[in-house]
């Protein structure tokens, strides 16, 4: 579900303990079908501000493991919400309480052009601070500018995202 509200929180260390927190929660369950369990999006990048919510992705092997894994998410009050209109990427909502912080979880299988674009991305920006910054720019202009809509924030920042995709080679 998208809020209408952007509102955009400087960096903050405790945002890797948030996700290690949560990973720890996911490996009960995943931990003999997950490759990998990696924090992704702008919580993740040191020195961008971001939406204090954790991205985080699993990574299978494949599609044969998948239910195995819907089932397990399921167990721990994850709700399967399909792709979202993003081929190889399968969404979930959380909806316990477990007082950790908000976070959109993703399943992506090790040979995903998503998760290489999300890897990519994360990697490119903890690099690069000038992009850093000028993405901190970019975000928090978009937010000011059309404070009442997440479509339009995230419209007037996917120029500065496709850039980065398209230098990487990951479109």
């Amino acid at each position: 579900m998208l809020r209408k509200k952007v509102v955009l929180k400087n960096y903050d260390k405790k945002w890797e303990a948030e996700f290690k927190k949560i990973k720890s929660n996911l490996e009960t369950v995943l931990t003999d079908l997950a490759l990998e369990i990696e924090h992704v999006g702008s919580t993740s990048i040191p020195g961008l501000s971001a939406k204090p919510i954790i991205d985080i992705i699993v990574v299978i092997p494949d599609y044969k493991v998948f239910p195995i894994i819907k089932e397990r998410l399921a167990s721990i009050g994850y709700i399967y919400q399909g792709d979202l209109g993003i081929k190889d990427r399968e969404a979930f909502y959380y909806s316990g309480n477990d007082g950790l912080m908000r976070r959109h979880l993703y399943v992506c299988t090790k040979d995903s052009k998503e998760l290489k674009r999300h890897i990519g991305f994360r990697d490119y920006l903890r690099n690069n601070k000038k992009l850093r910054e000028e993405f901190n720019r970019i975000k928090s202009e978009a937010s000011k500018v059309k404070p009442e809509g997440i479509k339009n924030y995230l419209r007037d920042k996917k120029k500065f995202v496709d850039k980065i995709y398209s230098d990487l080679d990951l479109n």
